[in-house]
């Protein structure tokens, strides 16, 4: 960088968040010899900018607070991206539940943002493969939680497996119904809903084929997005709920689908 400003600490700082949040993704090395400083300097660069709210520091490096998180992402991380907007879709997420309701809910930080809103539901019955979610949610609230079986995906804090339990008393798999599945995902286009693995596609697929009713849960950043693998089309959803009204293609595509948008605006 040949401008001075970017050398000294103020303005070389906001010449990192802007070359963070434009590549959505950068290392501390690349940075480090982007700008000509040590990489101590950048991570201390780095972690100040954190604390400002400006960009999302990652082990090794830095992303961009709008970046679509990889599934290698840590929760923590993802937790952080877009958490107001997640809240604000959490909260309407919850208003579709009552009180004695069989939920599926699955992985995600979208999904762990509604869980304080279903406080003062009583009676749930939850099946879900979010590791999180027995310690995050008010024991009052839930009659049972059942947790789905599989491999452990560390950084998601989710298994991925069948969607299917075994009867305690007989040992037999039971195929199990439930009366809403909330689903957050990966993406959402005119084509259907996505997401960026094989094996959670085909299991978020079962848990919408099992449900009466079928919400999902998607802020805007995933909005006309397509992910690797396709979980089904726009039809199997009830309902999508998202911060943002949807750009005019995918909007017209979810009522030609049938599927209702929940956004603050269509709530006022």
């Amino acid at each position: 960088m040949n401008d001075i400003s970017s050398r000294l600490p103020a303005g070389r700082k906001a010449e990192v968040a802007s070359h963070v949040n434009r590549l959505g993704q950068v290392t501390v090395a690349a940075l480090a010899e982007r700008f000509g400083v040590s990489t101590d300097t950048i991570r201390r660069d780095l972690d100040q900018l954190d604390a400002d709210g400006l960009i999302i520091r990652m082990h090794g490096g830095a992303m961009s607070n709008s970046s679509l998180p990889g599934h290698d992402t840590s929760l923590s991380e993802r937790a952080r991206l877009q958490a107001e907007q997640k809240d604000r879709i959490g909260q309407m997420a919850a208003g579709l539940v009552q009180d004695g309701d069989v939920l599926f809910i699955n992985g995600g930080t979208t999904a762990l943002a509604m869980l304080h809103y279903l406080s003062e539901r009583r009676e749930l019955i939850i099946a879900t493969n979010n590791l999180s979610l027995p310690a995050e949610i008010n024991a009052d609230s839930c009659r049972d939680i059942y947790v789905i079986g599989g491999h452990v995906r560390l950084s998601g804090q989710v298994t991925i497996g069948p969607v299917a339990f075994a009867s305690s008393i007989s040992g037999v798999e039971n195929d199990i119904h439930v009366d809403l599945a909330l689903i957050g995902v990966g993406a959402v286009d005119e084509e259907g809903l996505s997401t960026s693995n094989l094996d959670e596609a085909a299991m978020l697929g079962q848990m919408a084929g099992r449900a009466r009713r079928v919400a999902i849960l998607a802020d805007s950043t995933k909005l006309g997005q397509r992910l690797f693998a396709a979980i089904g089309p726009l039809e199997i959803a009830d309902f999508l709920v998202t911060e943002e009204r949807p750009p005019q293609a995918l909007s017209q595509a979810l009522s030609q689908a049938g599927v209702q948008v929940l956004t603050p605006e269509a709530l006022r």
